[in-house]
C-alpha cells in the first residue's frame, strides 16, 4: 500500500471515530463512512479513483455555511455579528478577494491562515482543490494563497459548524477559478446565503452579477437551501417603502430565471440610518426580527440538513456509478471495439493491396510460395520479415487503439462540458478499460463485474437504512412518545 493510499485510509478511521464520538446515539454519519470506503473499492478498481482518493472526501462532514453577495452587500458585517466578534474587514477595507473558510477554535484569539491549510487537510472543503484549479497547477501549490484563507475564531455560534464568506460578485471581472471555486461551494454547502445590498434600488445595472448568482440556484433540486437577503434594507425607511425595493428587486430576479422563494428584510441596527419616526421604526424592527429569526432558524436546522445531504450524496454517487458511468463507459467501449476493428480492417487491408501490388510490380509472387516454408527451416531472412510485419501489425493495431480512444475522449469532453471532475473519473476509467493490456474481448468496463455491482447495490440499500434511521430521529408523524423531533 503505498504512502498516500496510507494517509487516506489513516484519515478515514479518524473520520469514523470522530462522527461516532461526536453522536453515540446515531451511528448513521459513522456507518456511512463505512459505505463510502466501500464504494471506494469499485471506484479503484474501475480507474474513477486515484489510491490516494476517496469518495468520502467530495463531502464535508461538518455542516457547512456559505455567504455569497454582491460587493458592498454587507456580509462580512452580518458574519461579524453572527459570530458576536469583528473577524471579517468591513465597510472600505473589506479589499480581500479570497475566499474564508471560518471555524471554531478553542483559543481565545482569531487566526488566520494560508490557503495551503485547507488545501491539504481533507476535513474542509477544499481538500486538494489546487488540483482542479488550472491557474494554481501551474504556478505551484504557493498559488492556493491567492484564492483561499482559513480563519479560526472562539465564537461558540460557530462551533461544530463551517461559515464560507465569498468574494464580492462583480461578474464582468471575475477569474474563471474563483467561479468554480464558488461552484465547488454551493455544491457542498447545507445552506447558502446571498445578500443584495437595498442600498442600490436599480439592480438592472448588476444583471450580468444577479444572472450567476440565480443560474446556480434556480434549477437545482436543493433549491430551498438557498435563502435571498435583502440587507441594509434600513436606508428605505426615509421613504418607507421598502415593499417597492423589494419588488424591484424581485423583478429583476424573476428576468434571469429565479420566480420562486422569498427575500429576508434585514439590517445591521448597530450601522443602522437612524430611522426618526417611531411608528416607521417599529414596523422596521419588527420585520427585521421576524427575519432574522428564520435565518437564524435555518441556521441552526443545518445540522439535519447536513445528515441527509451525506447520505443523500452517498447514494447518488452509488446510482451515479451504475446508472451513468457504467452505461457511458459501456457505449463509449461499444463504440471503441467497433471503431478500432474498422480501422484495423481499413489499415491491414490498405498494407495487403500494397504488398500485392508491389509483388506484382516486382514480379515476385513465387516468395509468398516459398515463405511458410522457409519460416519452417529457420530461415533467418524469413523469421526476420515474419517478425516485422508482426511488429507492424502489433503497432498499427495498437496505435489505432489509442487513437480512436483519444478522439472519444475529446468527444466527450464537449459533451460534459465545464465539469471537470467528471471528466477526469471518465479519463482514468476509459483509459483503464482501453489499456493496451486489457484484451478486447472483454465486454464491460474495467473493475465492473457482478462483485461490483453487488457492492453497489448493498450501498444504495444502506443509504435508503440510513434516511430511514434519519427519519425516526428526527421525525415522529405518529405523535408517539418514542419519536424524536430534536437535533
Amino acid at each position: 500500500m503505498s504512502h498516500s493510499s496510507t494517509q487516506i485510509n489513516k484519515y478515514l478511521k479518524s473520520l469514523q471515530k470522530h462522527l461516532a464520538d461526536e453522536h453515540p446515539d446515531n451511528p448513521t454519519l459513522a456507518n456511512a463512512v463505512k459505505s463510502f470506503r466501500k464504494m471506494d473499492y469499485v471506484g479503484h478498481s474501475m480507474g474513477l479513483l486515484n489510491k490516494d482518493e476517496s469518495y468520502a472526501t467530495c463531502v464535508t462532514w461538518w455542516p457547512m455555511i456559505a455567504v455569497l453577495g454582491t460587493f458592498s452587500a454587507g456580509k462580512s458585517t452580518y458574519i461579524n455579528s453572527y459570530l458576536d466578534m469583528k473577524l471579517q474587514r468591513t465597510g472600505n477595507q473589506a479589499v480581500d478577494d479570497k475566499f474564508t473558510v471560518i471555524c471554531y477554535s478553542r483559543h481565545n484569539e482569531a487566526k488566520t491562515l494560508p490557503g495551503i491549510a485547507l488545501d491539504a487537510d481533507p476535513r474542509f472543503p477544499f481538500f486538494q482543490i489546487s488540483r482542479s484549479i488550472e491557474e494554481i497547477s501551474e504556478a505551484g501549490q504557493e498559488r492556493i494563497d491567492a484564492y483561499l484563507q482559513l480563519k479560526t475564531c472562539p465564537s461558540e455560534n460557530i462551533r461544530g459548524k463551517i461559515l464560507i464568506d465569498s468574494p464580492g460578485f462583480d461578474a464582468d471581472n471575475q477569474r474563471a477559478s474563483t467561479l468554480r471555486l464558488t461552484q465547488h461551494i454551493i455544491n457542498l454547502s447545507d445552506l447558502v446565503l446571498v445578500f443584495f445590498d437595498a442600498r442600490h434600488p436599480e439592480p438592472k445595472a448588476m444583471q450580468d452579477t444577479l444572472a450567476y448568482l440565480v443560474s446556480a440556484s434556480v434549477n437545482r433540486a436543493d433549491a430551498n437551501k438557498f435563502l435571498y437577503i435583502l440587507n441594509q434594507i434600513d436606508v428605505t425607511a426615509q421613504e418607507d417603502n421598502p415593499e417597492e425595493v423589494v419588488s424591484a428587486w424581485q423583478r429583476s430576479l424573476a428576468e434571469v430565471g429565479l420566480v420562486t422563494g422569498r427575500f429576508y428584510r434585514i439590517y445591521n441596527p448597530a450601522a443602522a440610518v437612524p430611522i426618526a419616526n417611531p411608528h416607521i421604526k417599529e414596523r422596521f424592527e419588527k420585520k427585521r426580527e421576524e427575519d432574522m429569526a428564520d435565518i437564524n432558524a435555518r441556521m441552526h436546522q443545518i445540522e439535519v440538513e447536513r445528515s441527509y445531504r451525506i447520505v443523500g450524496k452517498l447514494e447518488q454517487t452509488a446510482k451515479g456509478i451504475k446508472n451513468q458511468i457504467v452505461n457511458k463507459l459501456s457505449d463509449m467501449l461499444k463504440k471503441w471495439k467497433s471503431k478500432v476493428i474498422l480501422f484495423d480492417g481499413l489499415a491491414f487491408g490498405t498494407l495487403v493491396v500494397l504488398a500485392g501490388i508491389a509483388l506484382t510490380m516486382n514480379e515476385s509472387w513465387g516468395i509468398v510460395k516459398t515463405f511458410p516454408e522457409e519460416l519452417m527451416q529457420g530461415d533467418t531472412t524469413a523469421i526476420a520479415i515474419a517478425a516485422f510485419l508482426a511488429f507492424s501489425i502489433i503497432f498499427i493495431h495498437f496505435s489505432i487503439r489509442r487513437a480512436v480512444a483519444n478522439k472519444l475522449l475529446k468527444n466527450l469532453a464537449n459533451e460534459i462540458g465545464n465539469d471537470h471532475e467528471a471528466y477526469k473519473q471518465y479519463v482514468q476509467a476509459f483509459n483503464k478499460s482501453t489499456a493496451t493490456y486489457r484484451p478486447m474481448l472483454l465486454s464491460g468496463p474495467a473493475g465492473w463485474n457482478d462483485v461490483a455491482e453487488q457492492t453497489i447495490d448493498e450501498i444504495i440499500n444502506e443509504a435508503n437504512d440510513y434516511i430511514q434511521a434519519l427519519n425516526d430521529q428526527f421525525t415522529n408523524p405518529s405523535g408517539n412518545e418514542g419519536g424524536n423531533s430534536q437535533v
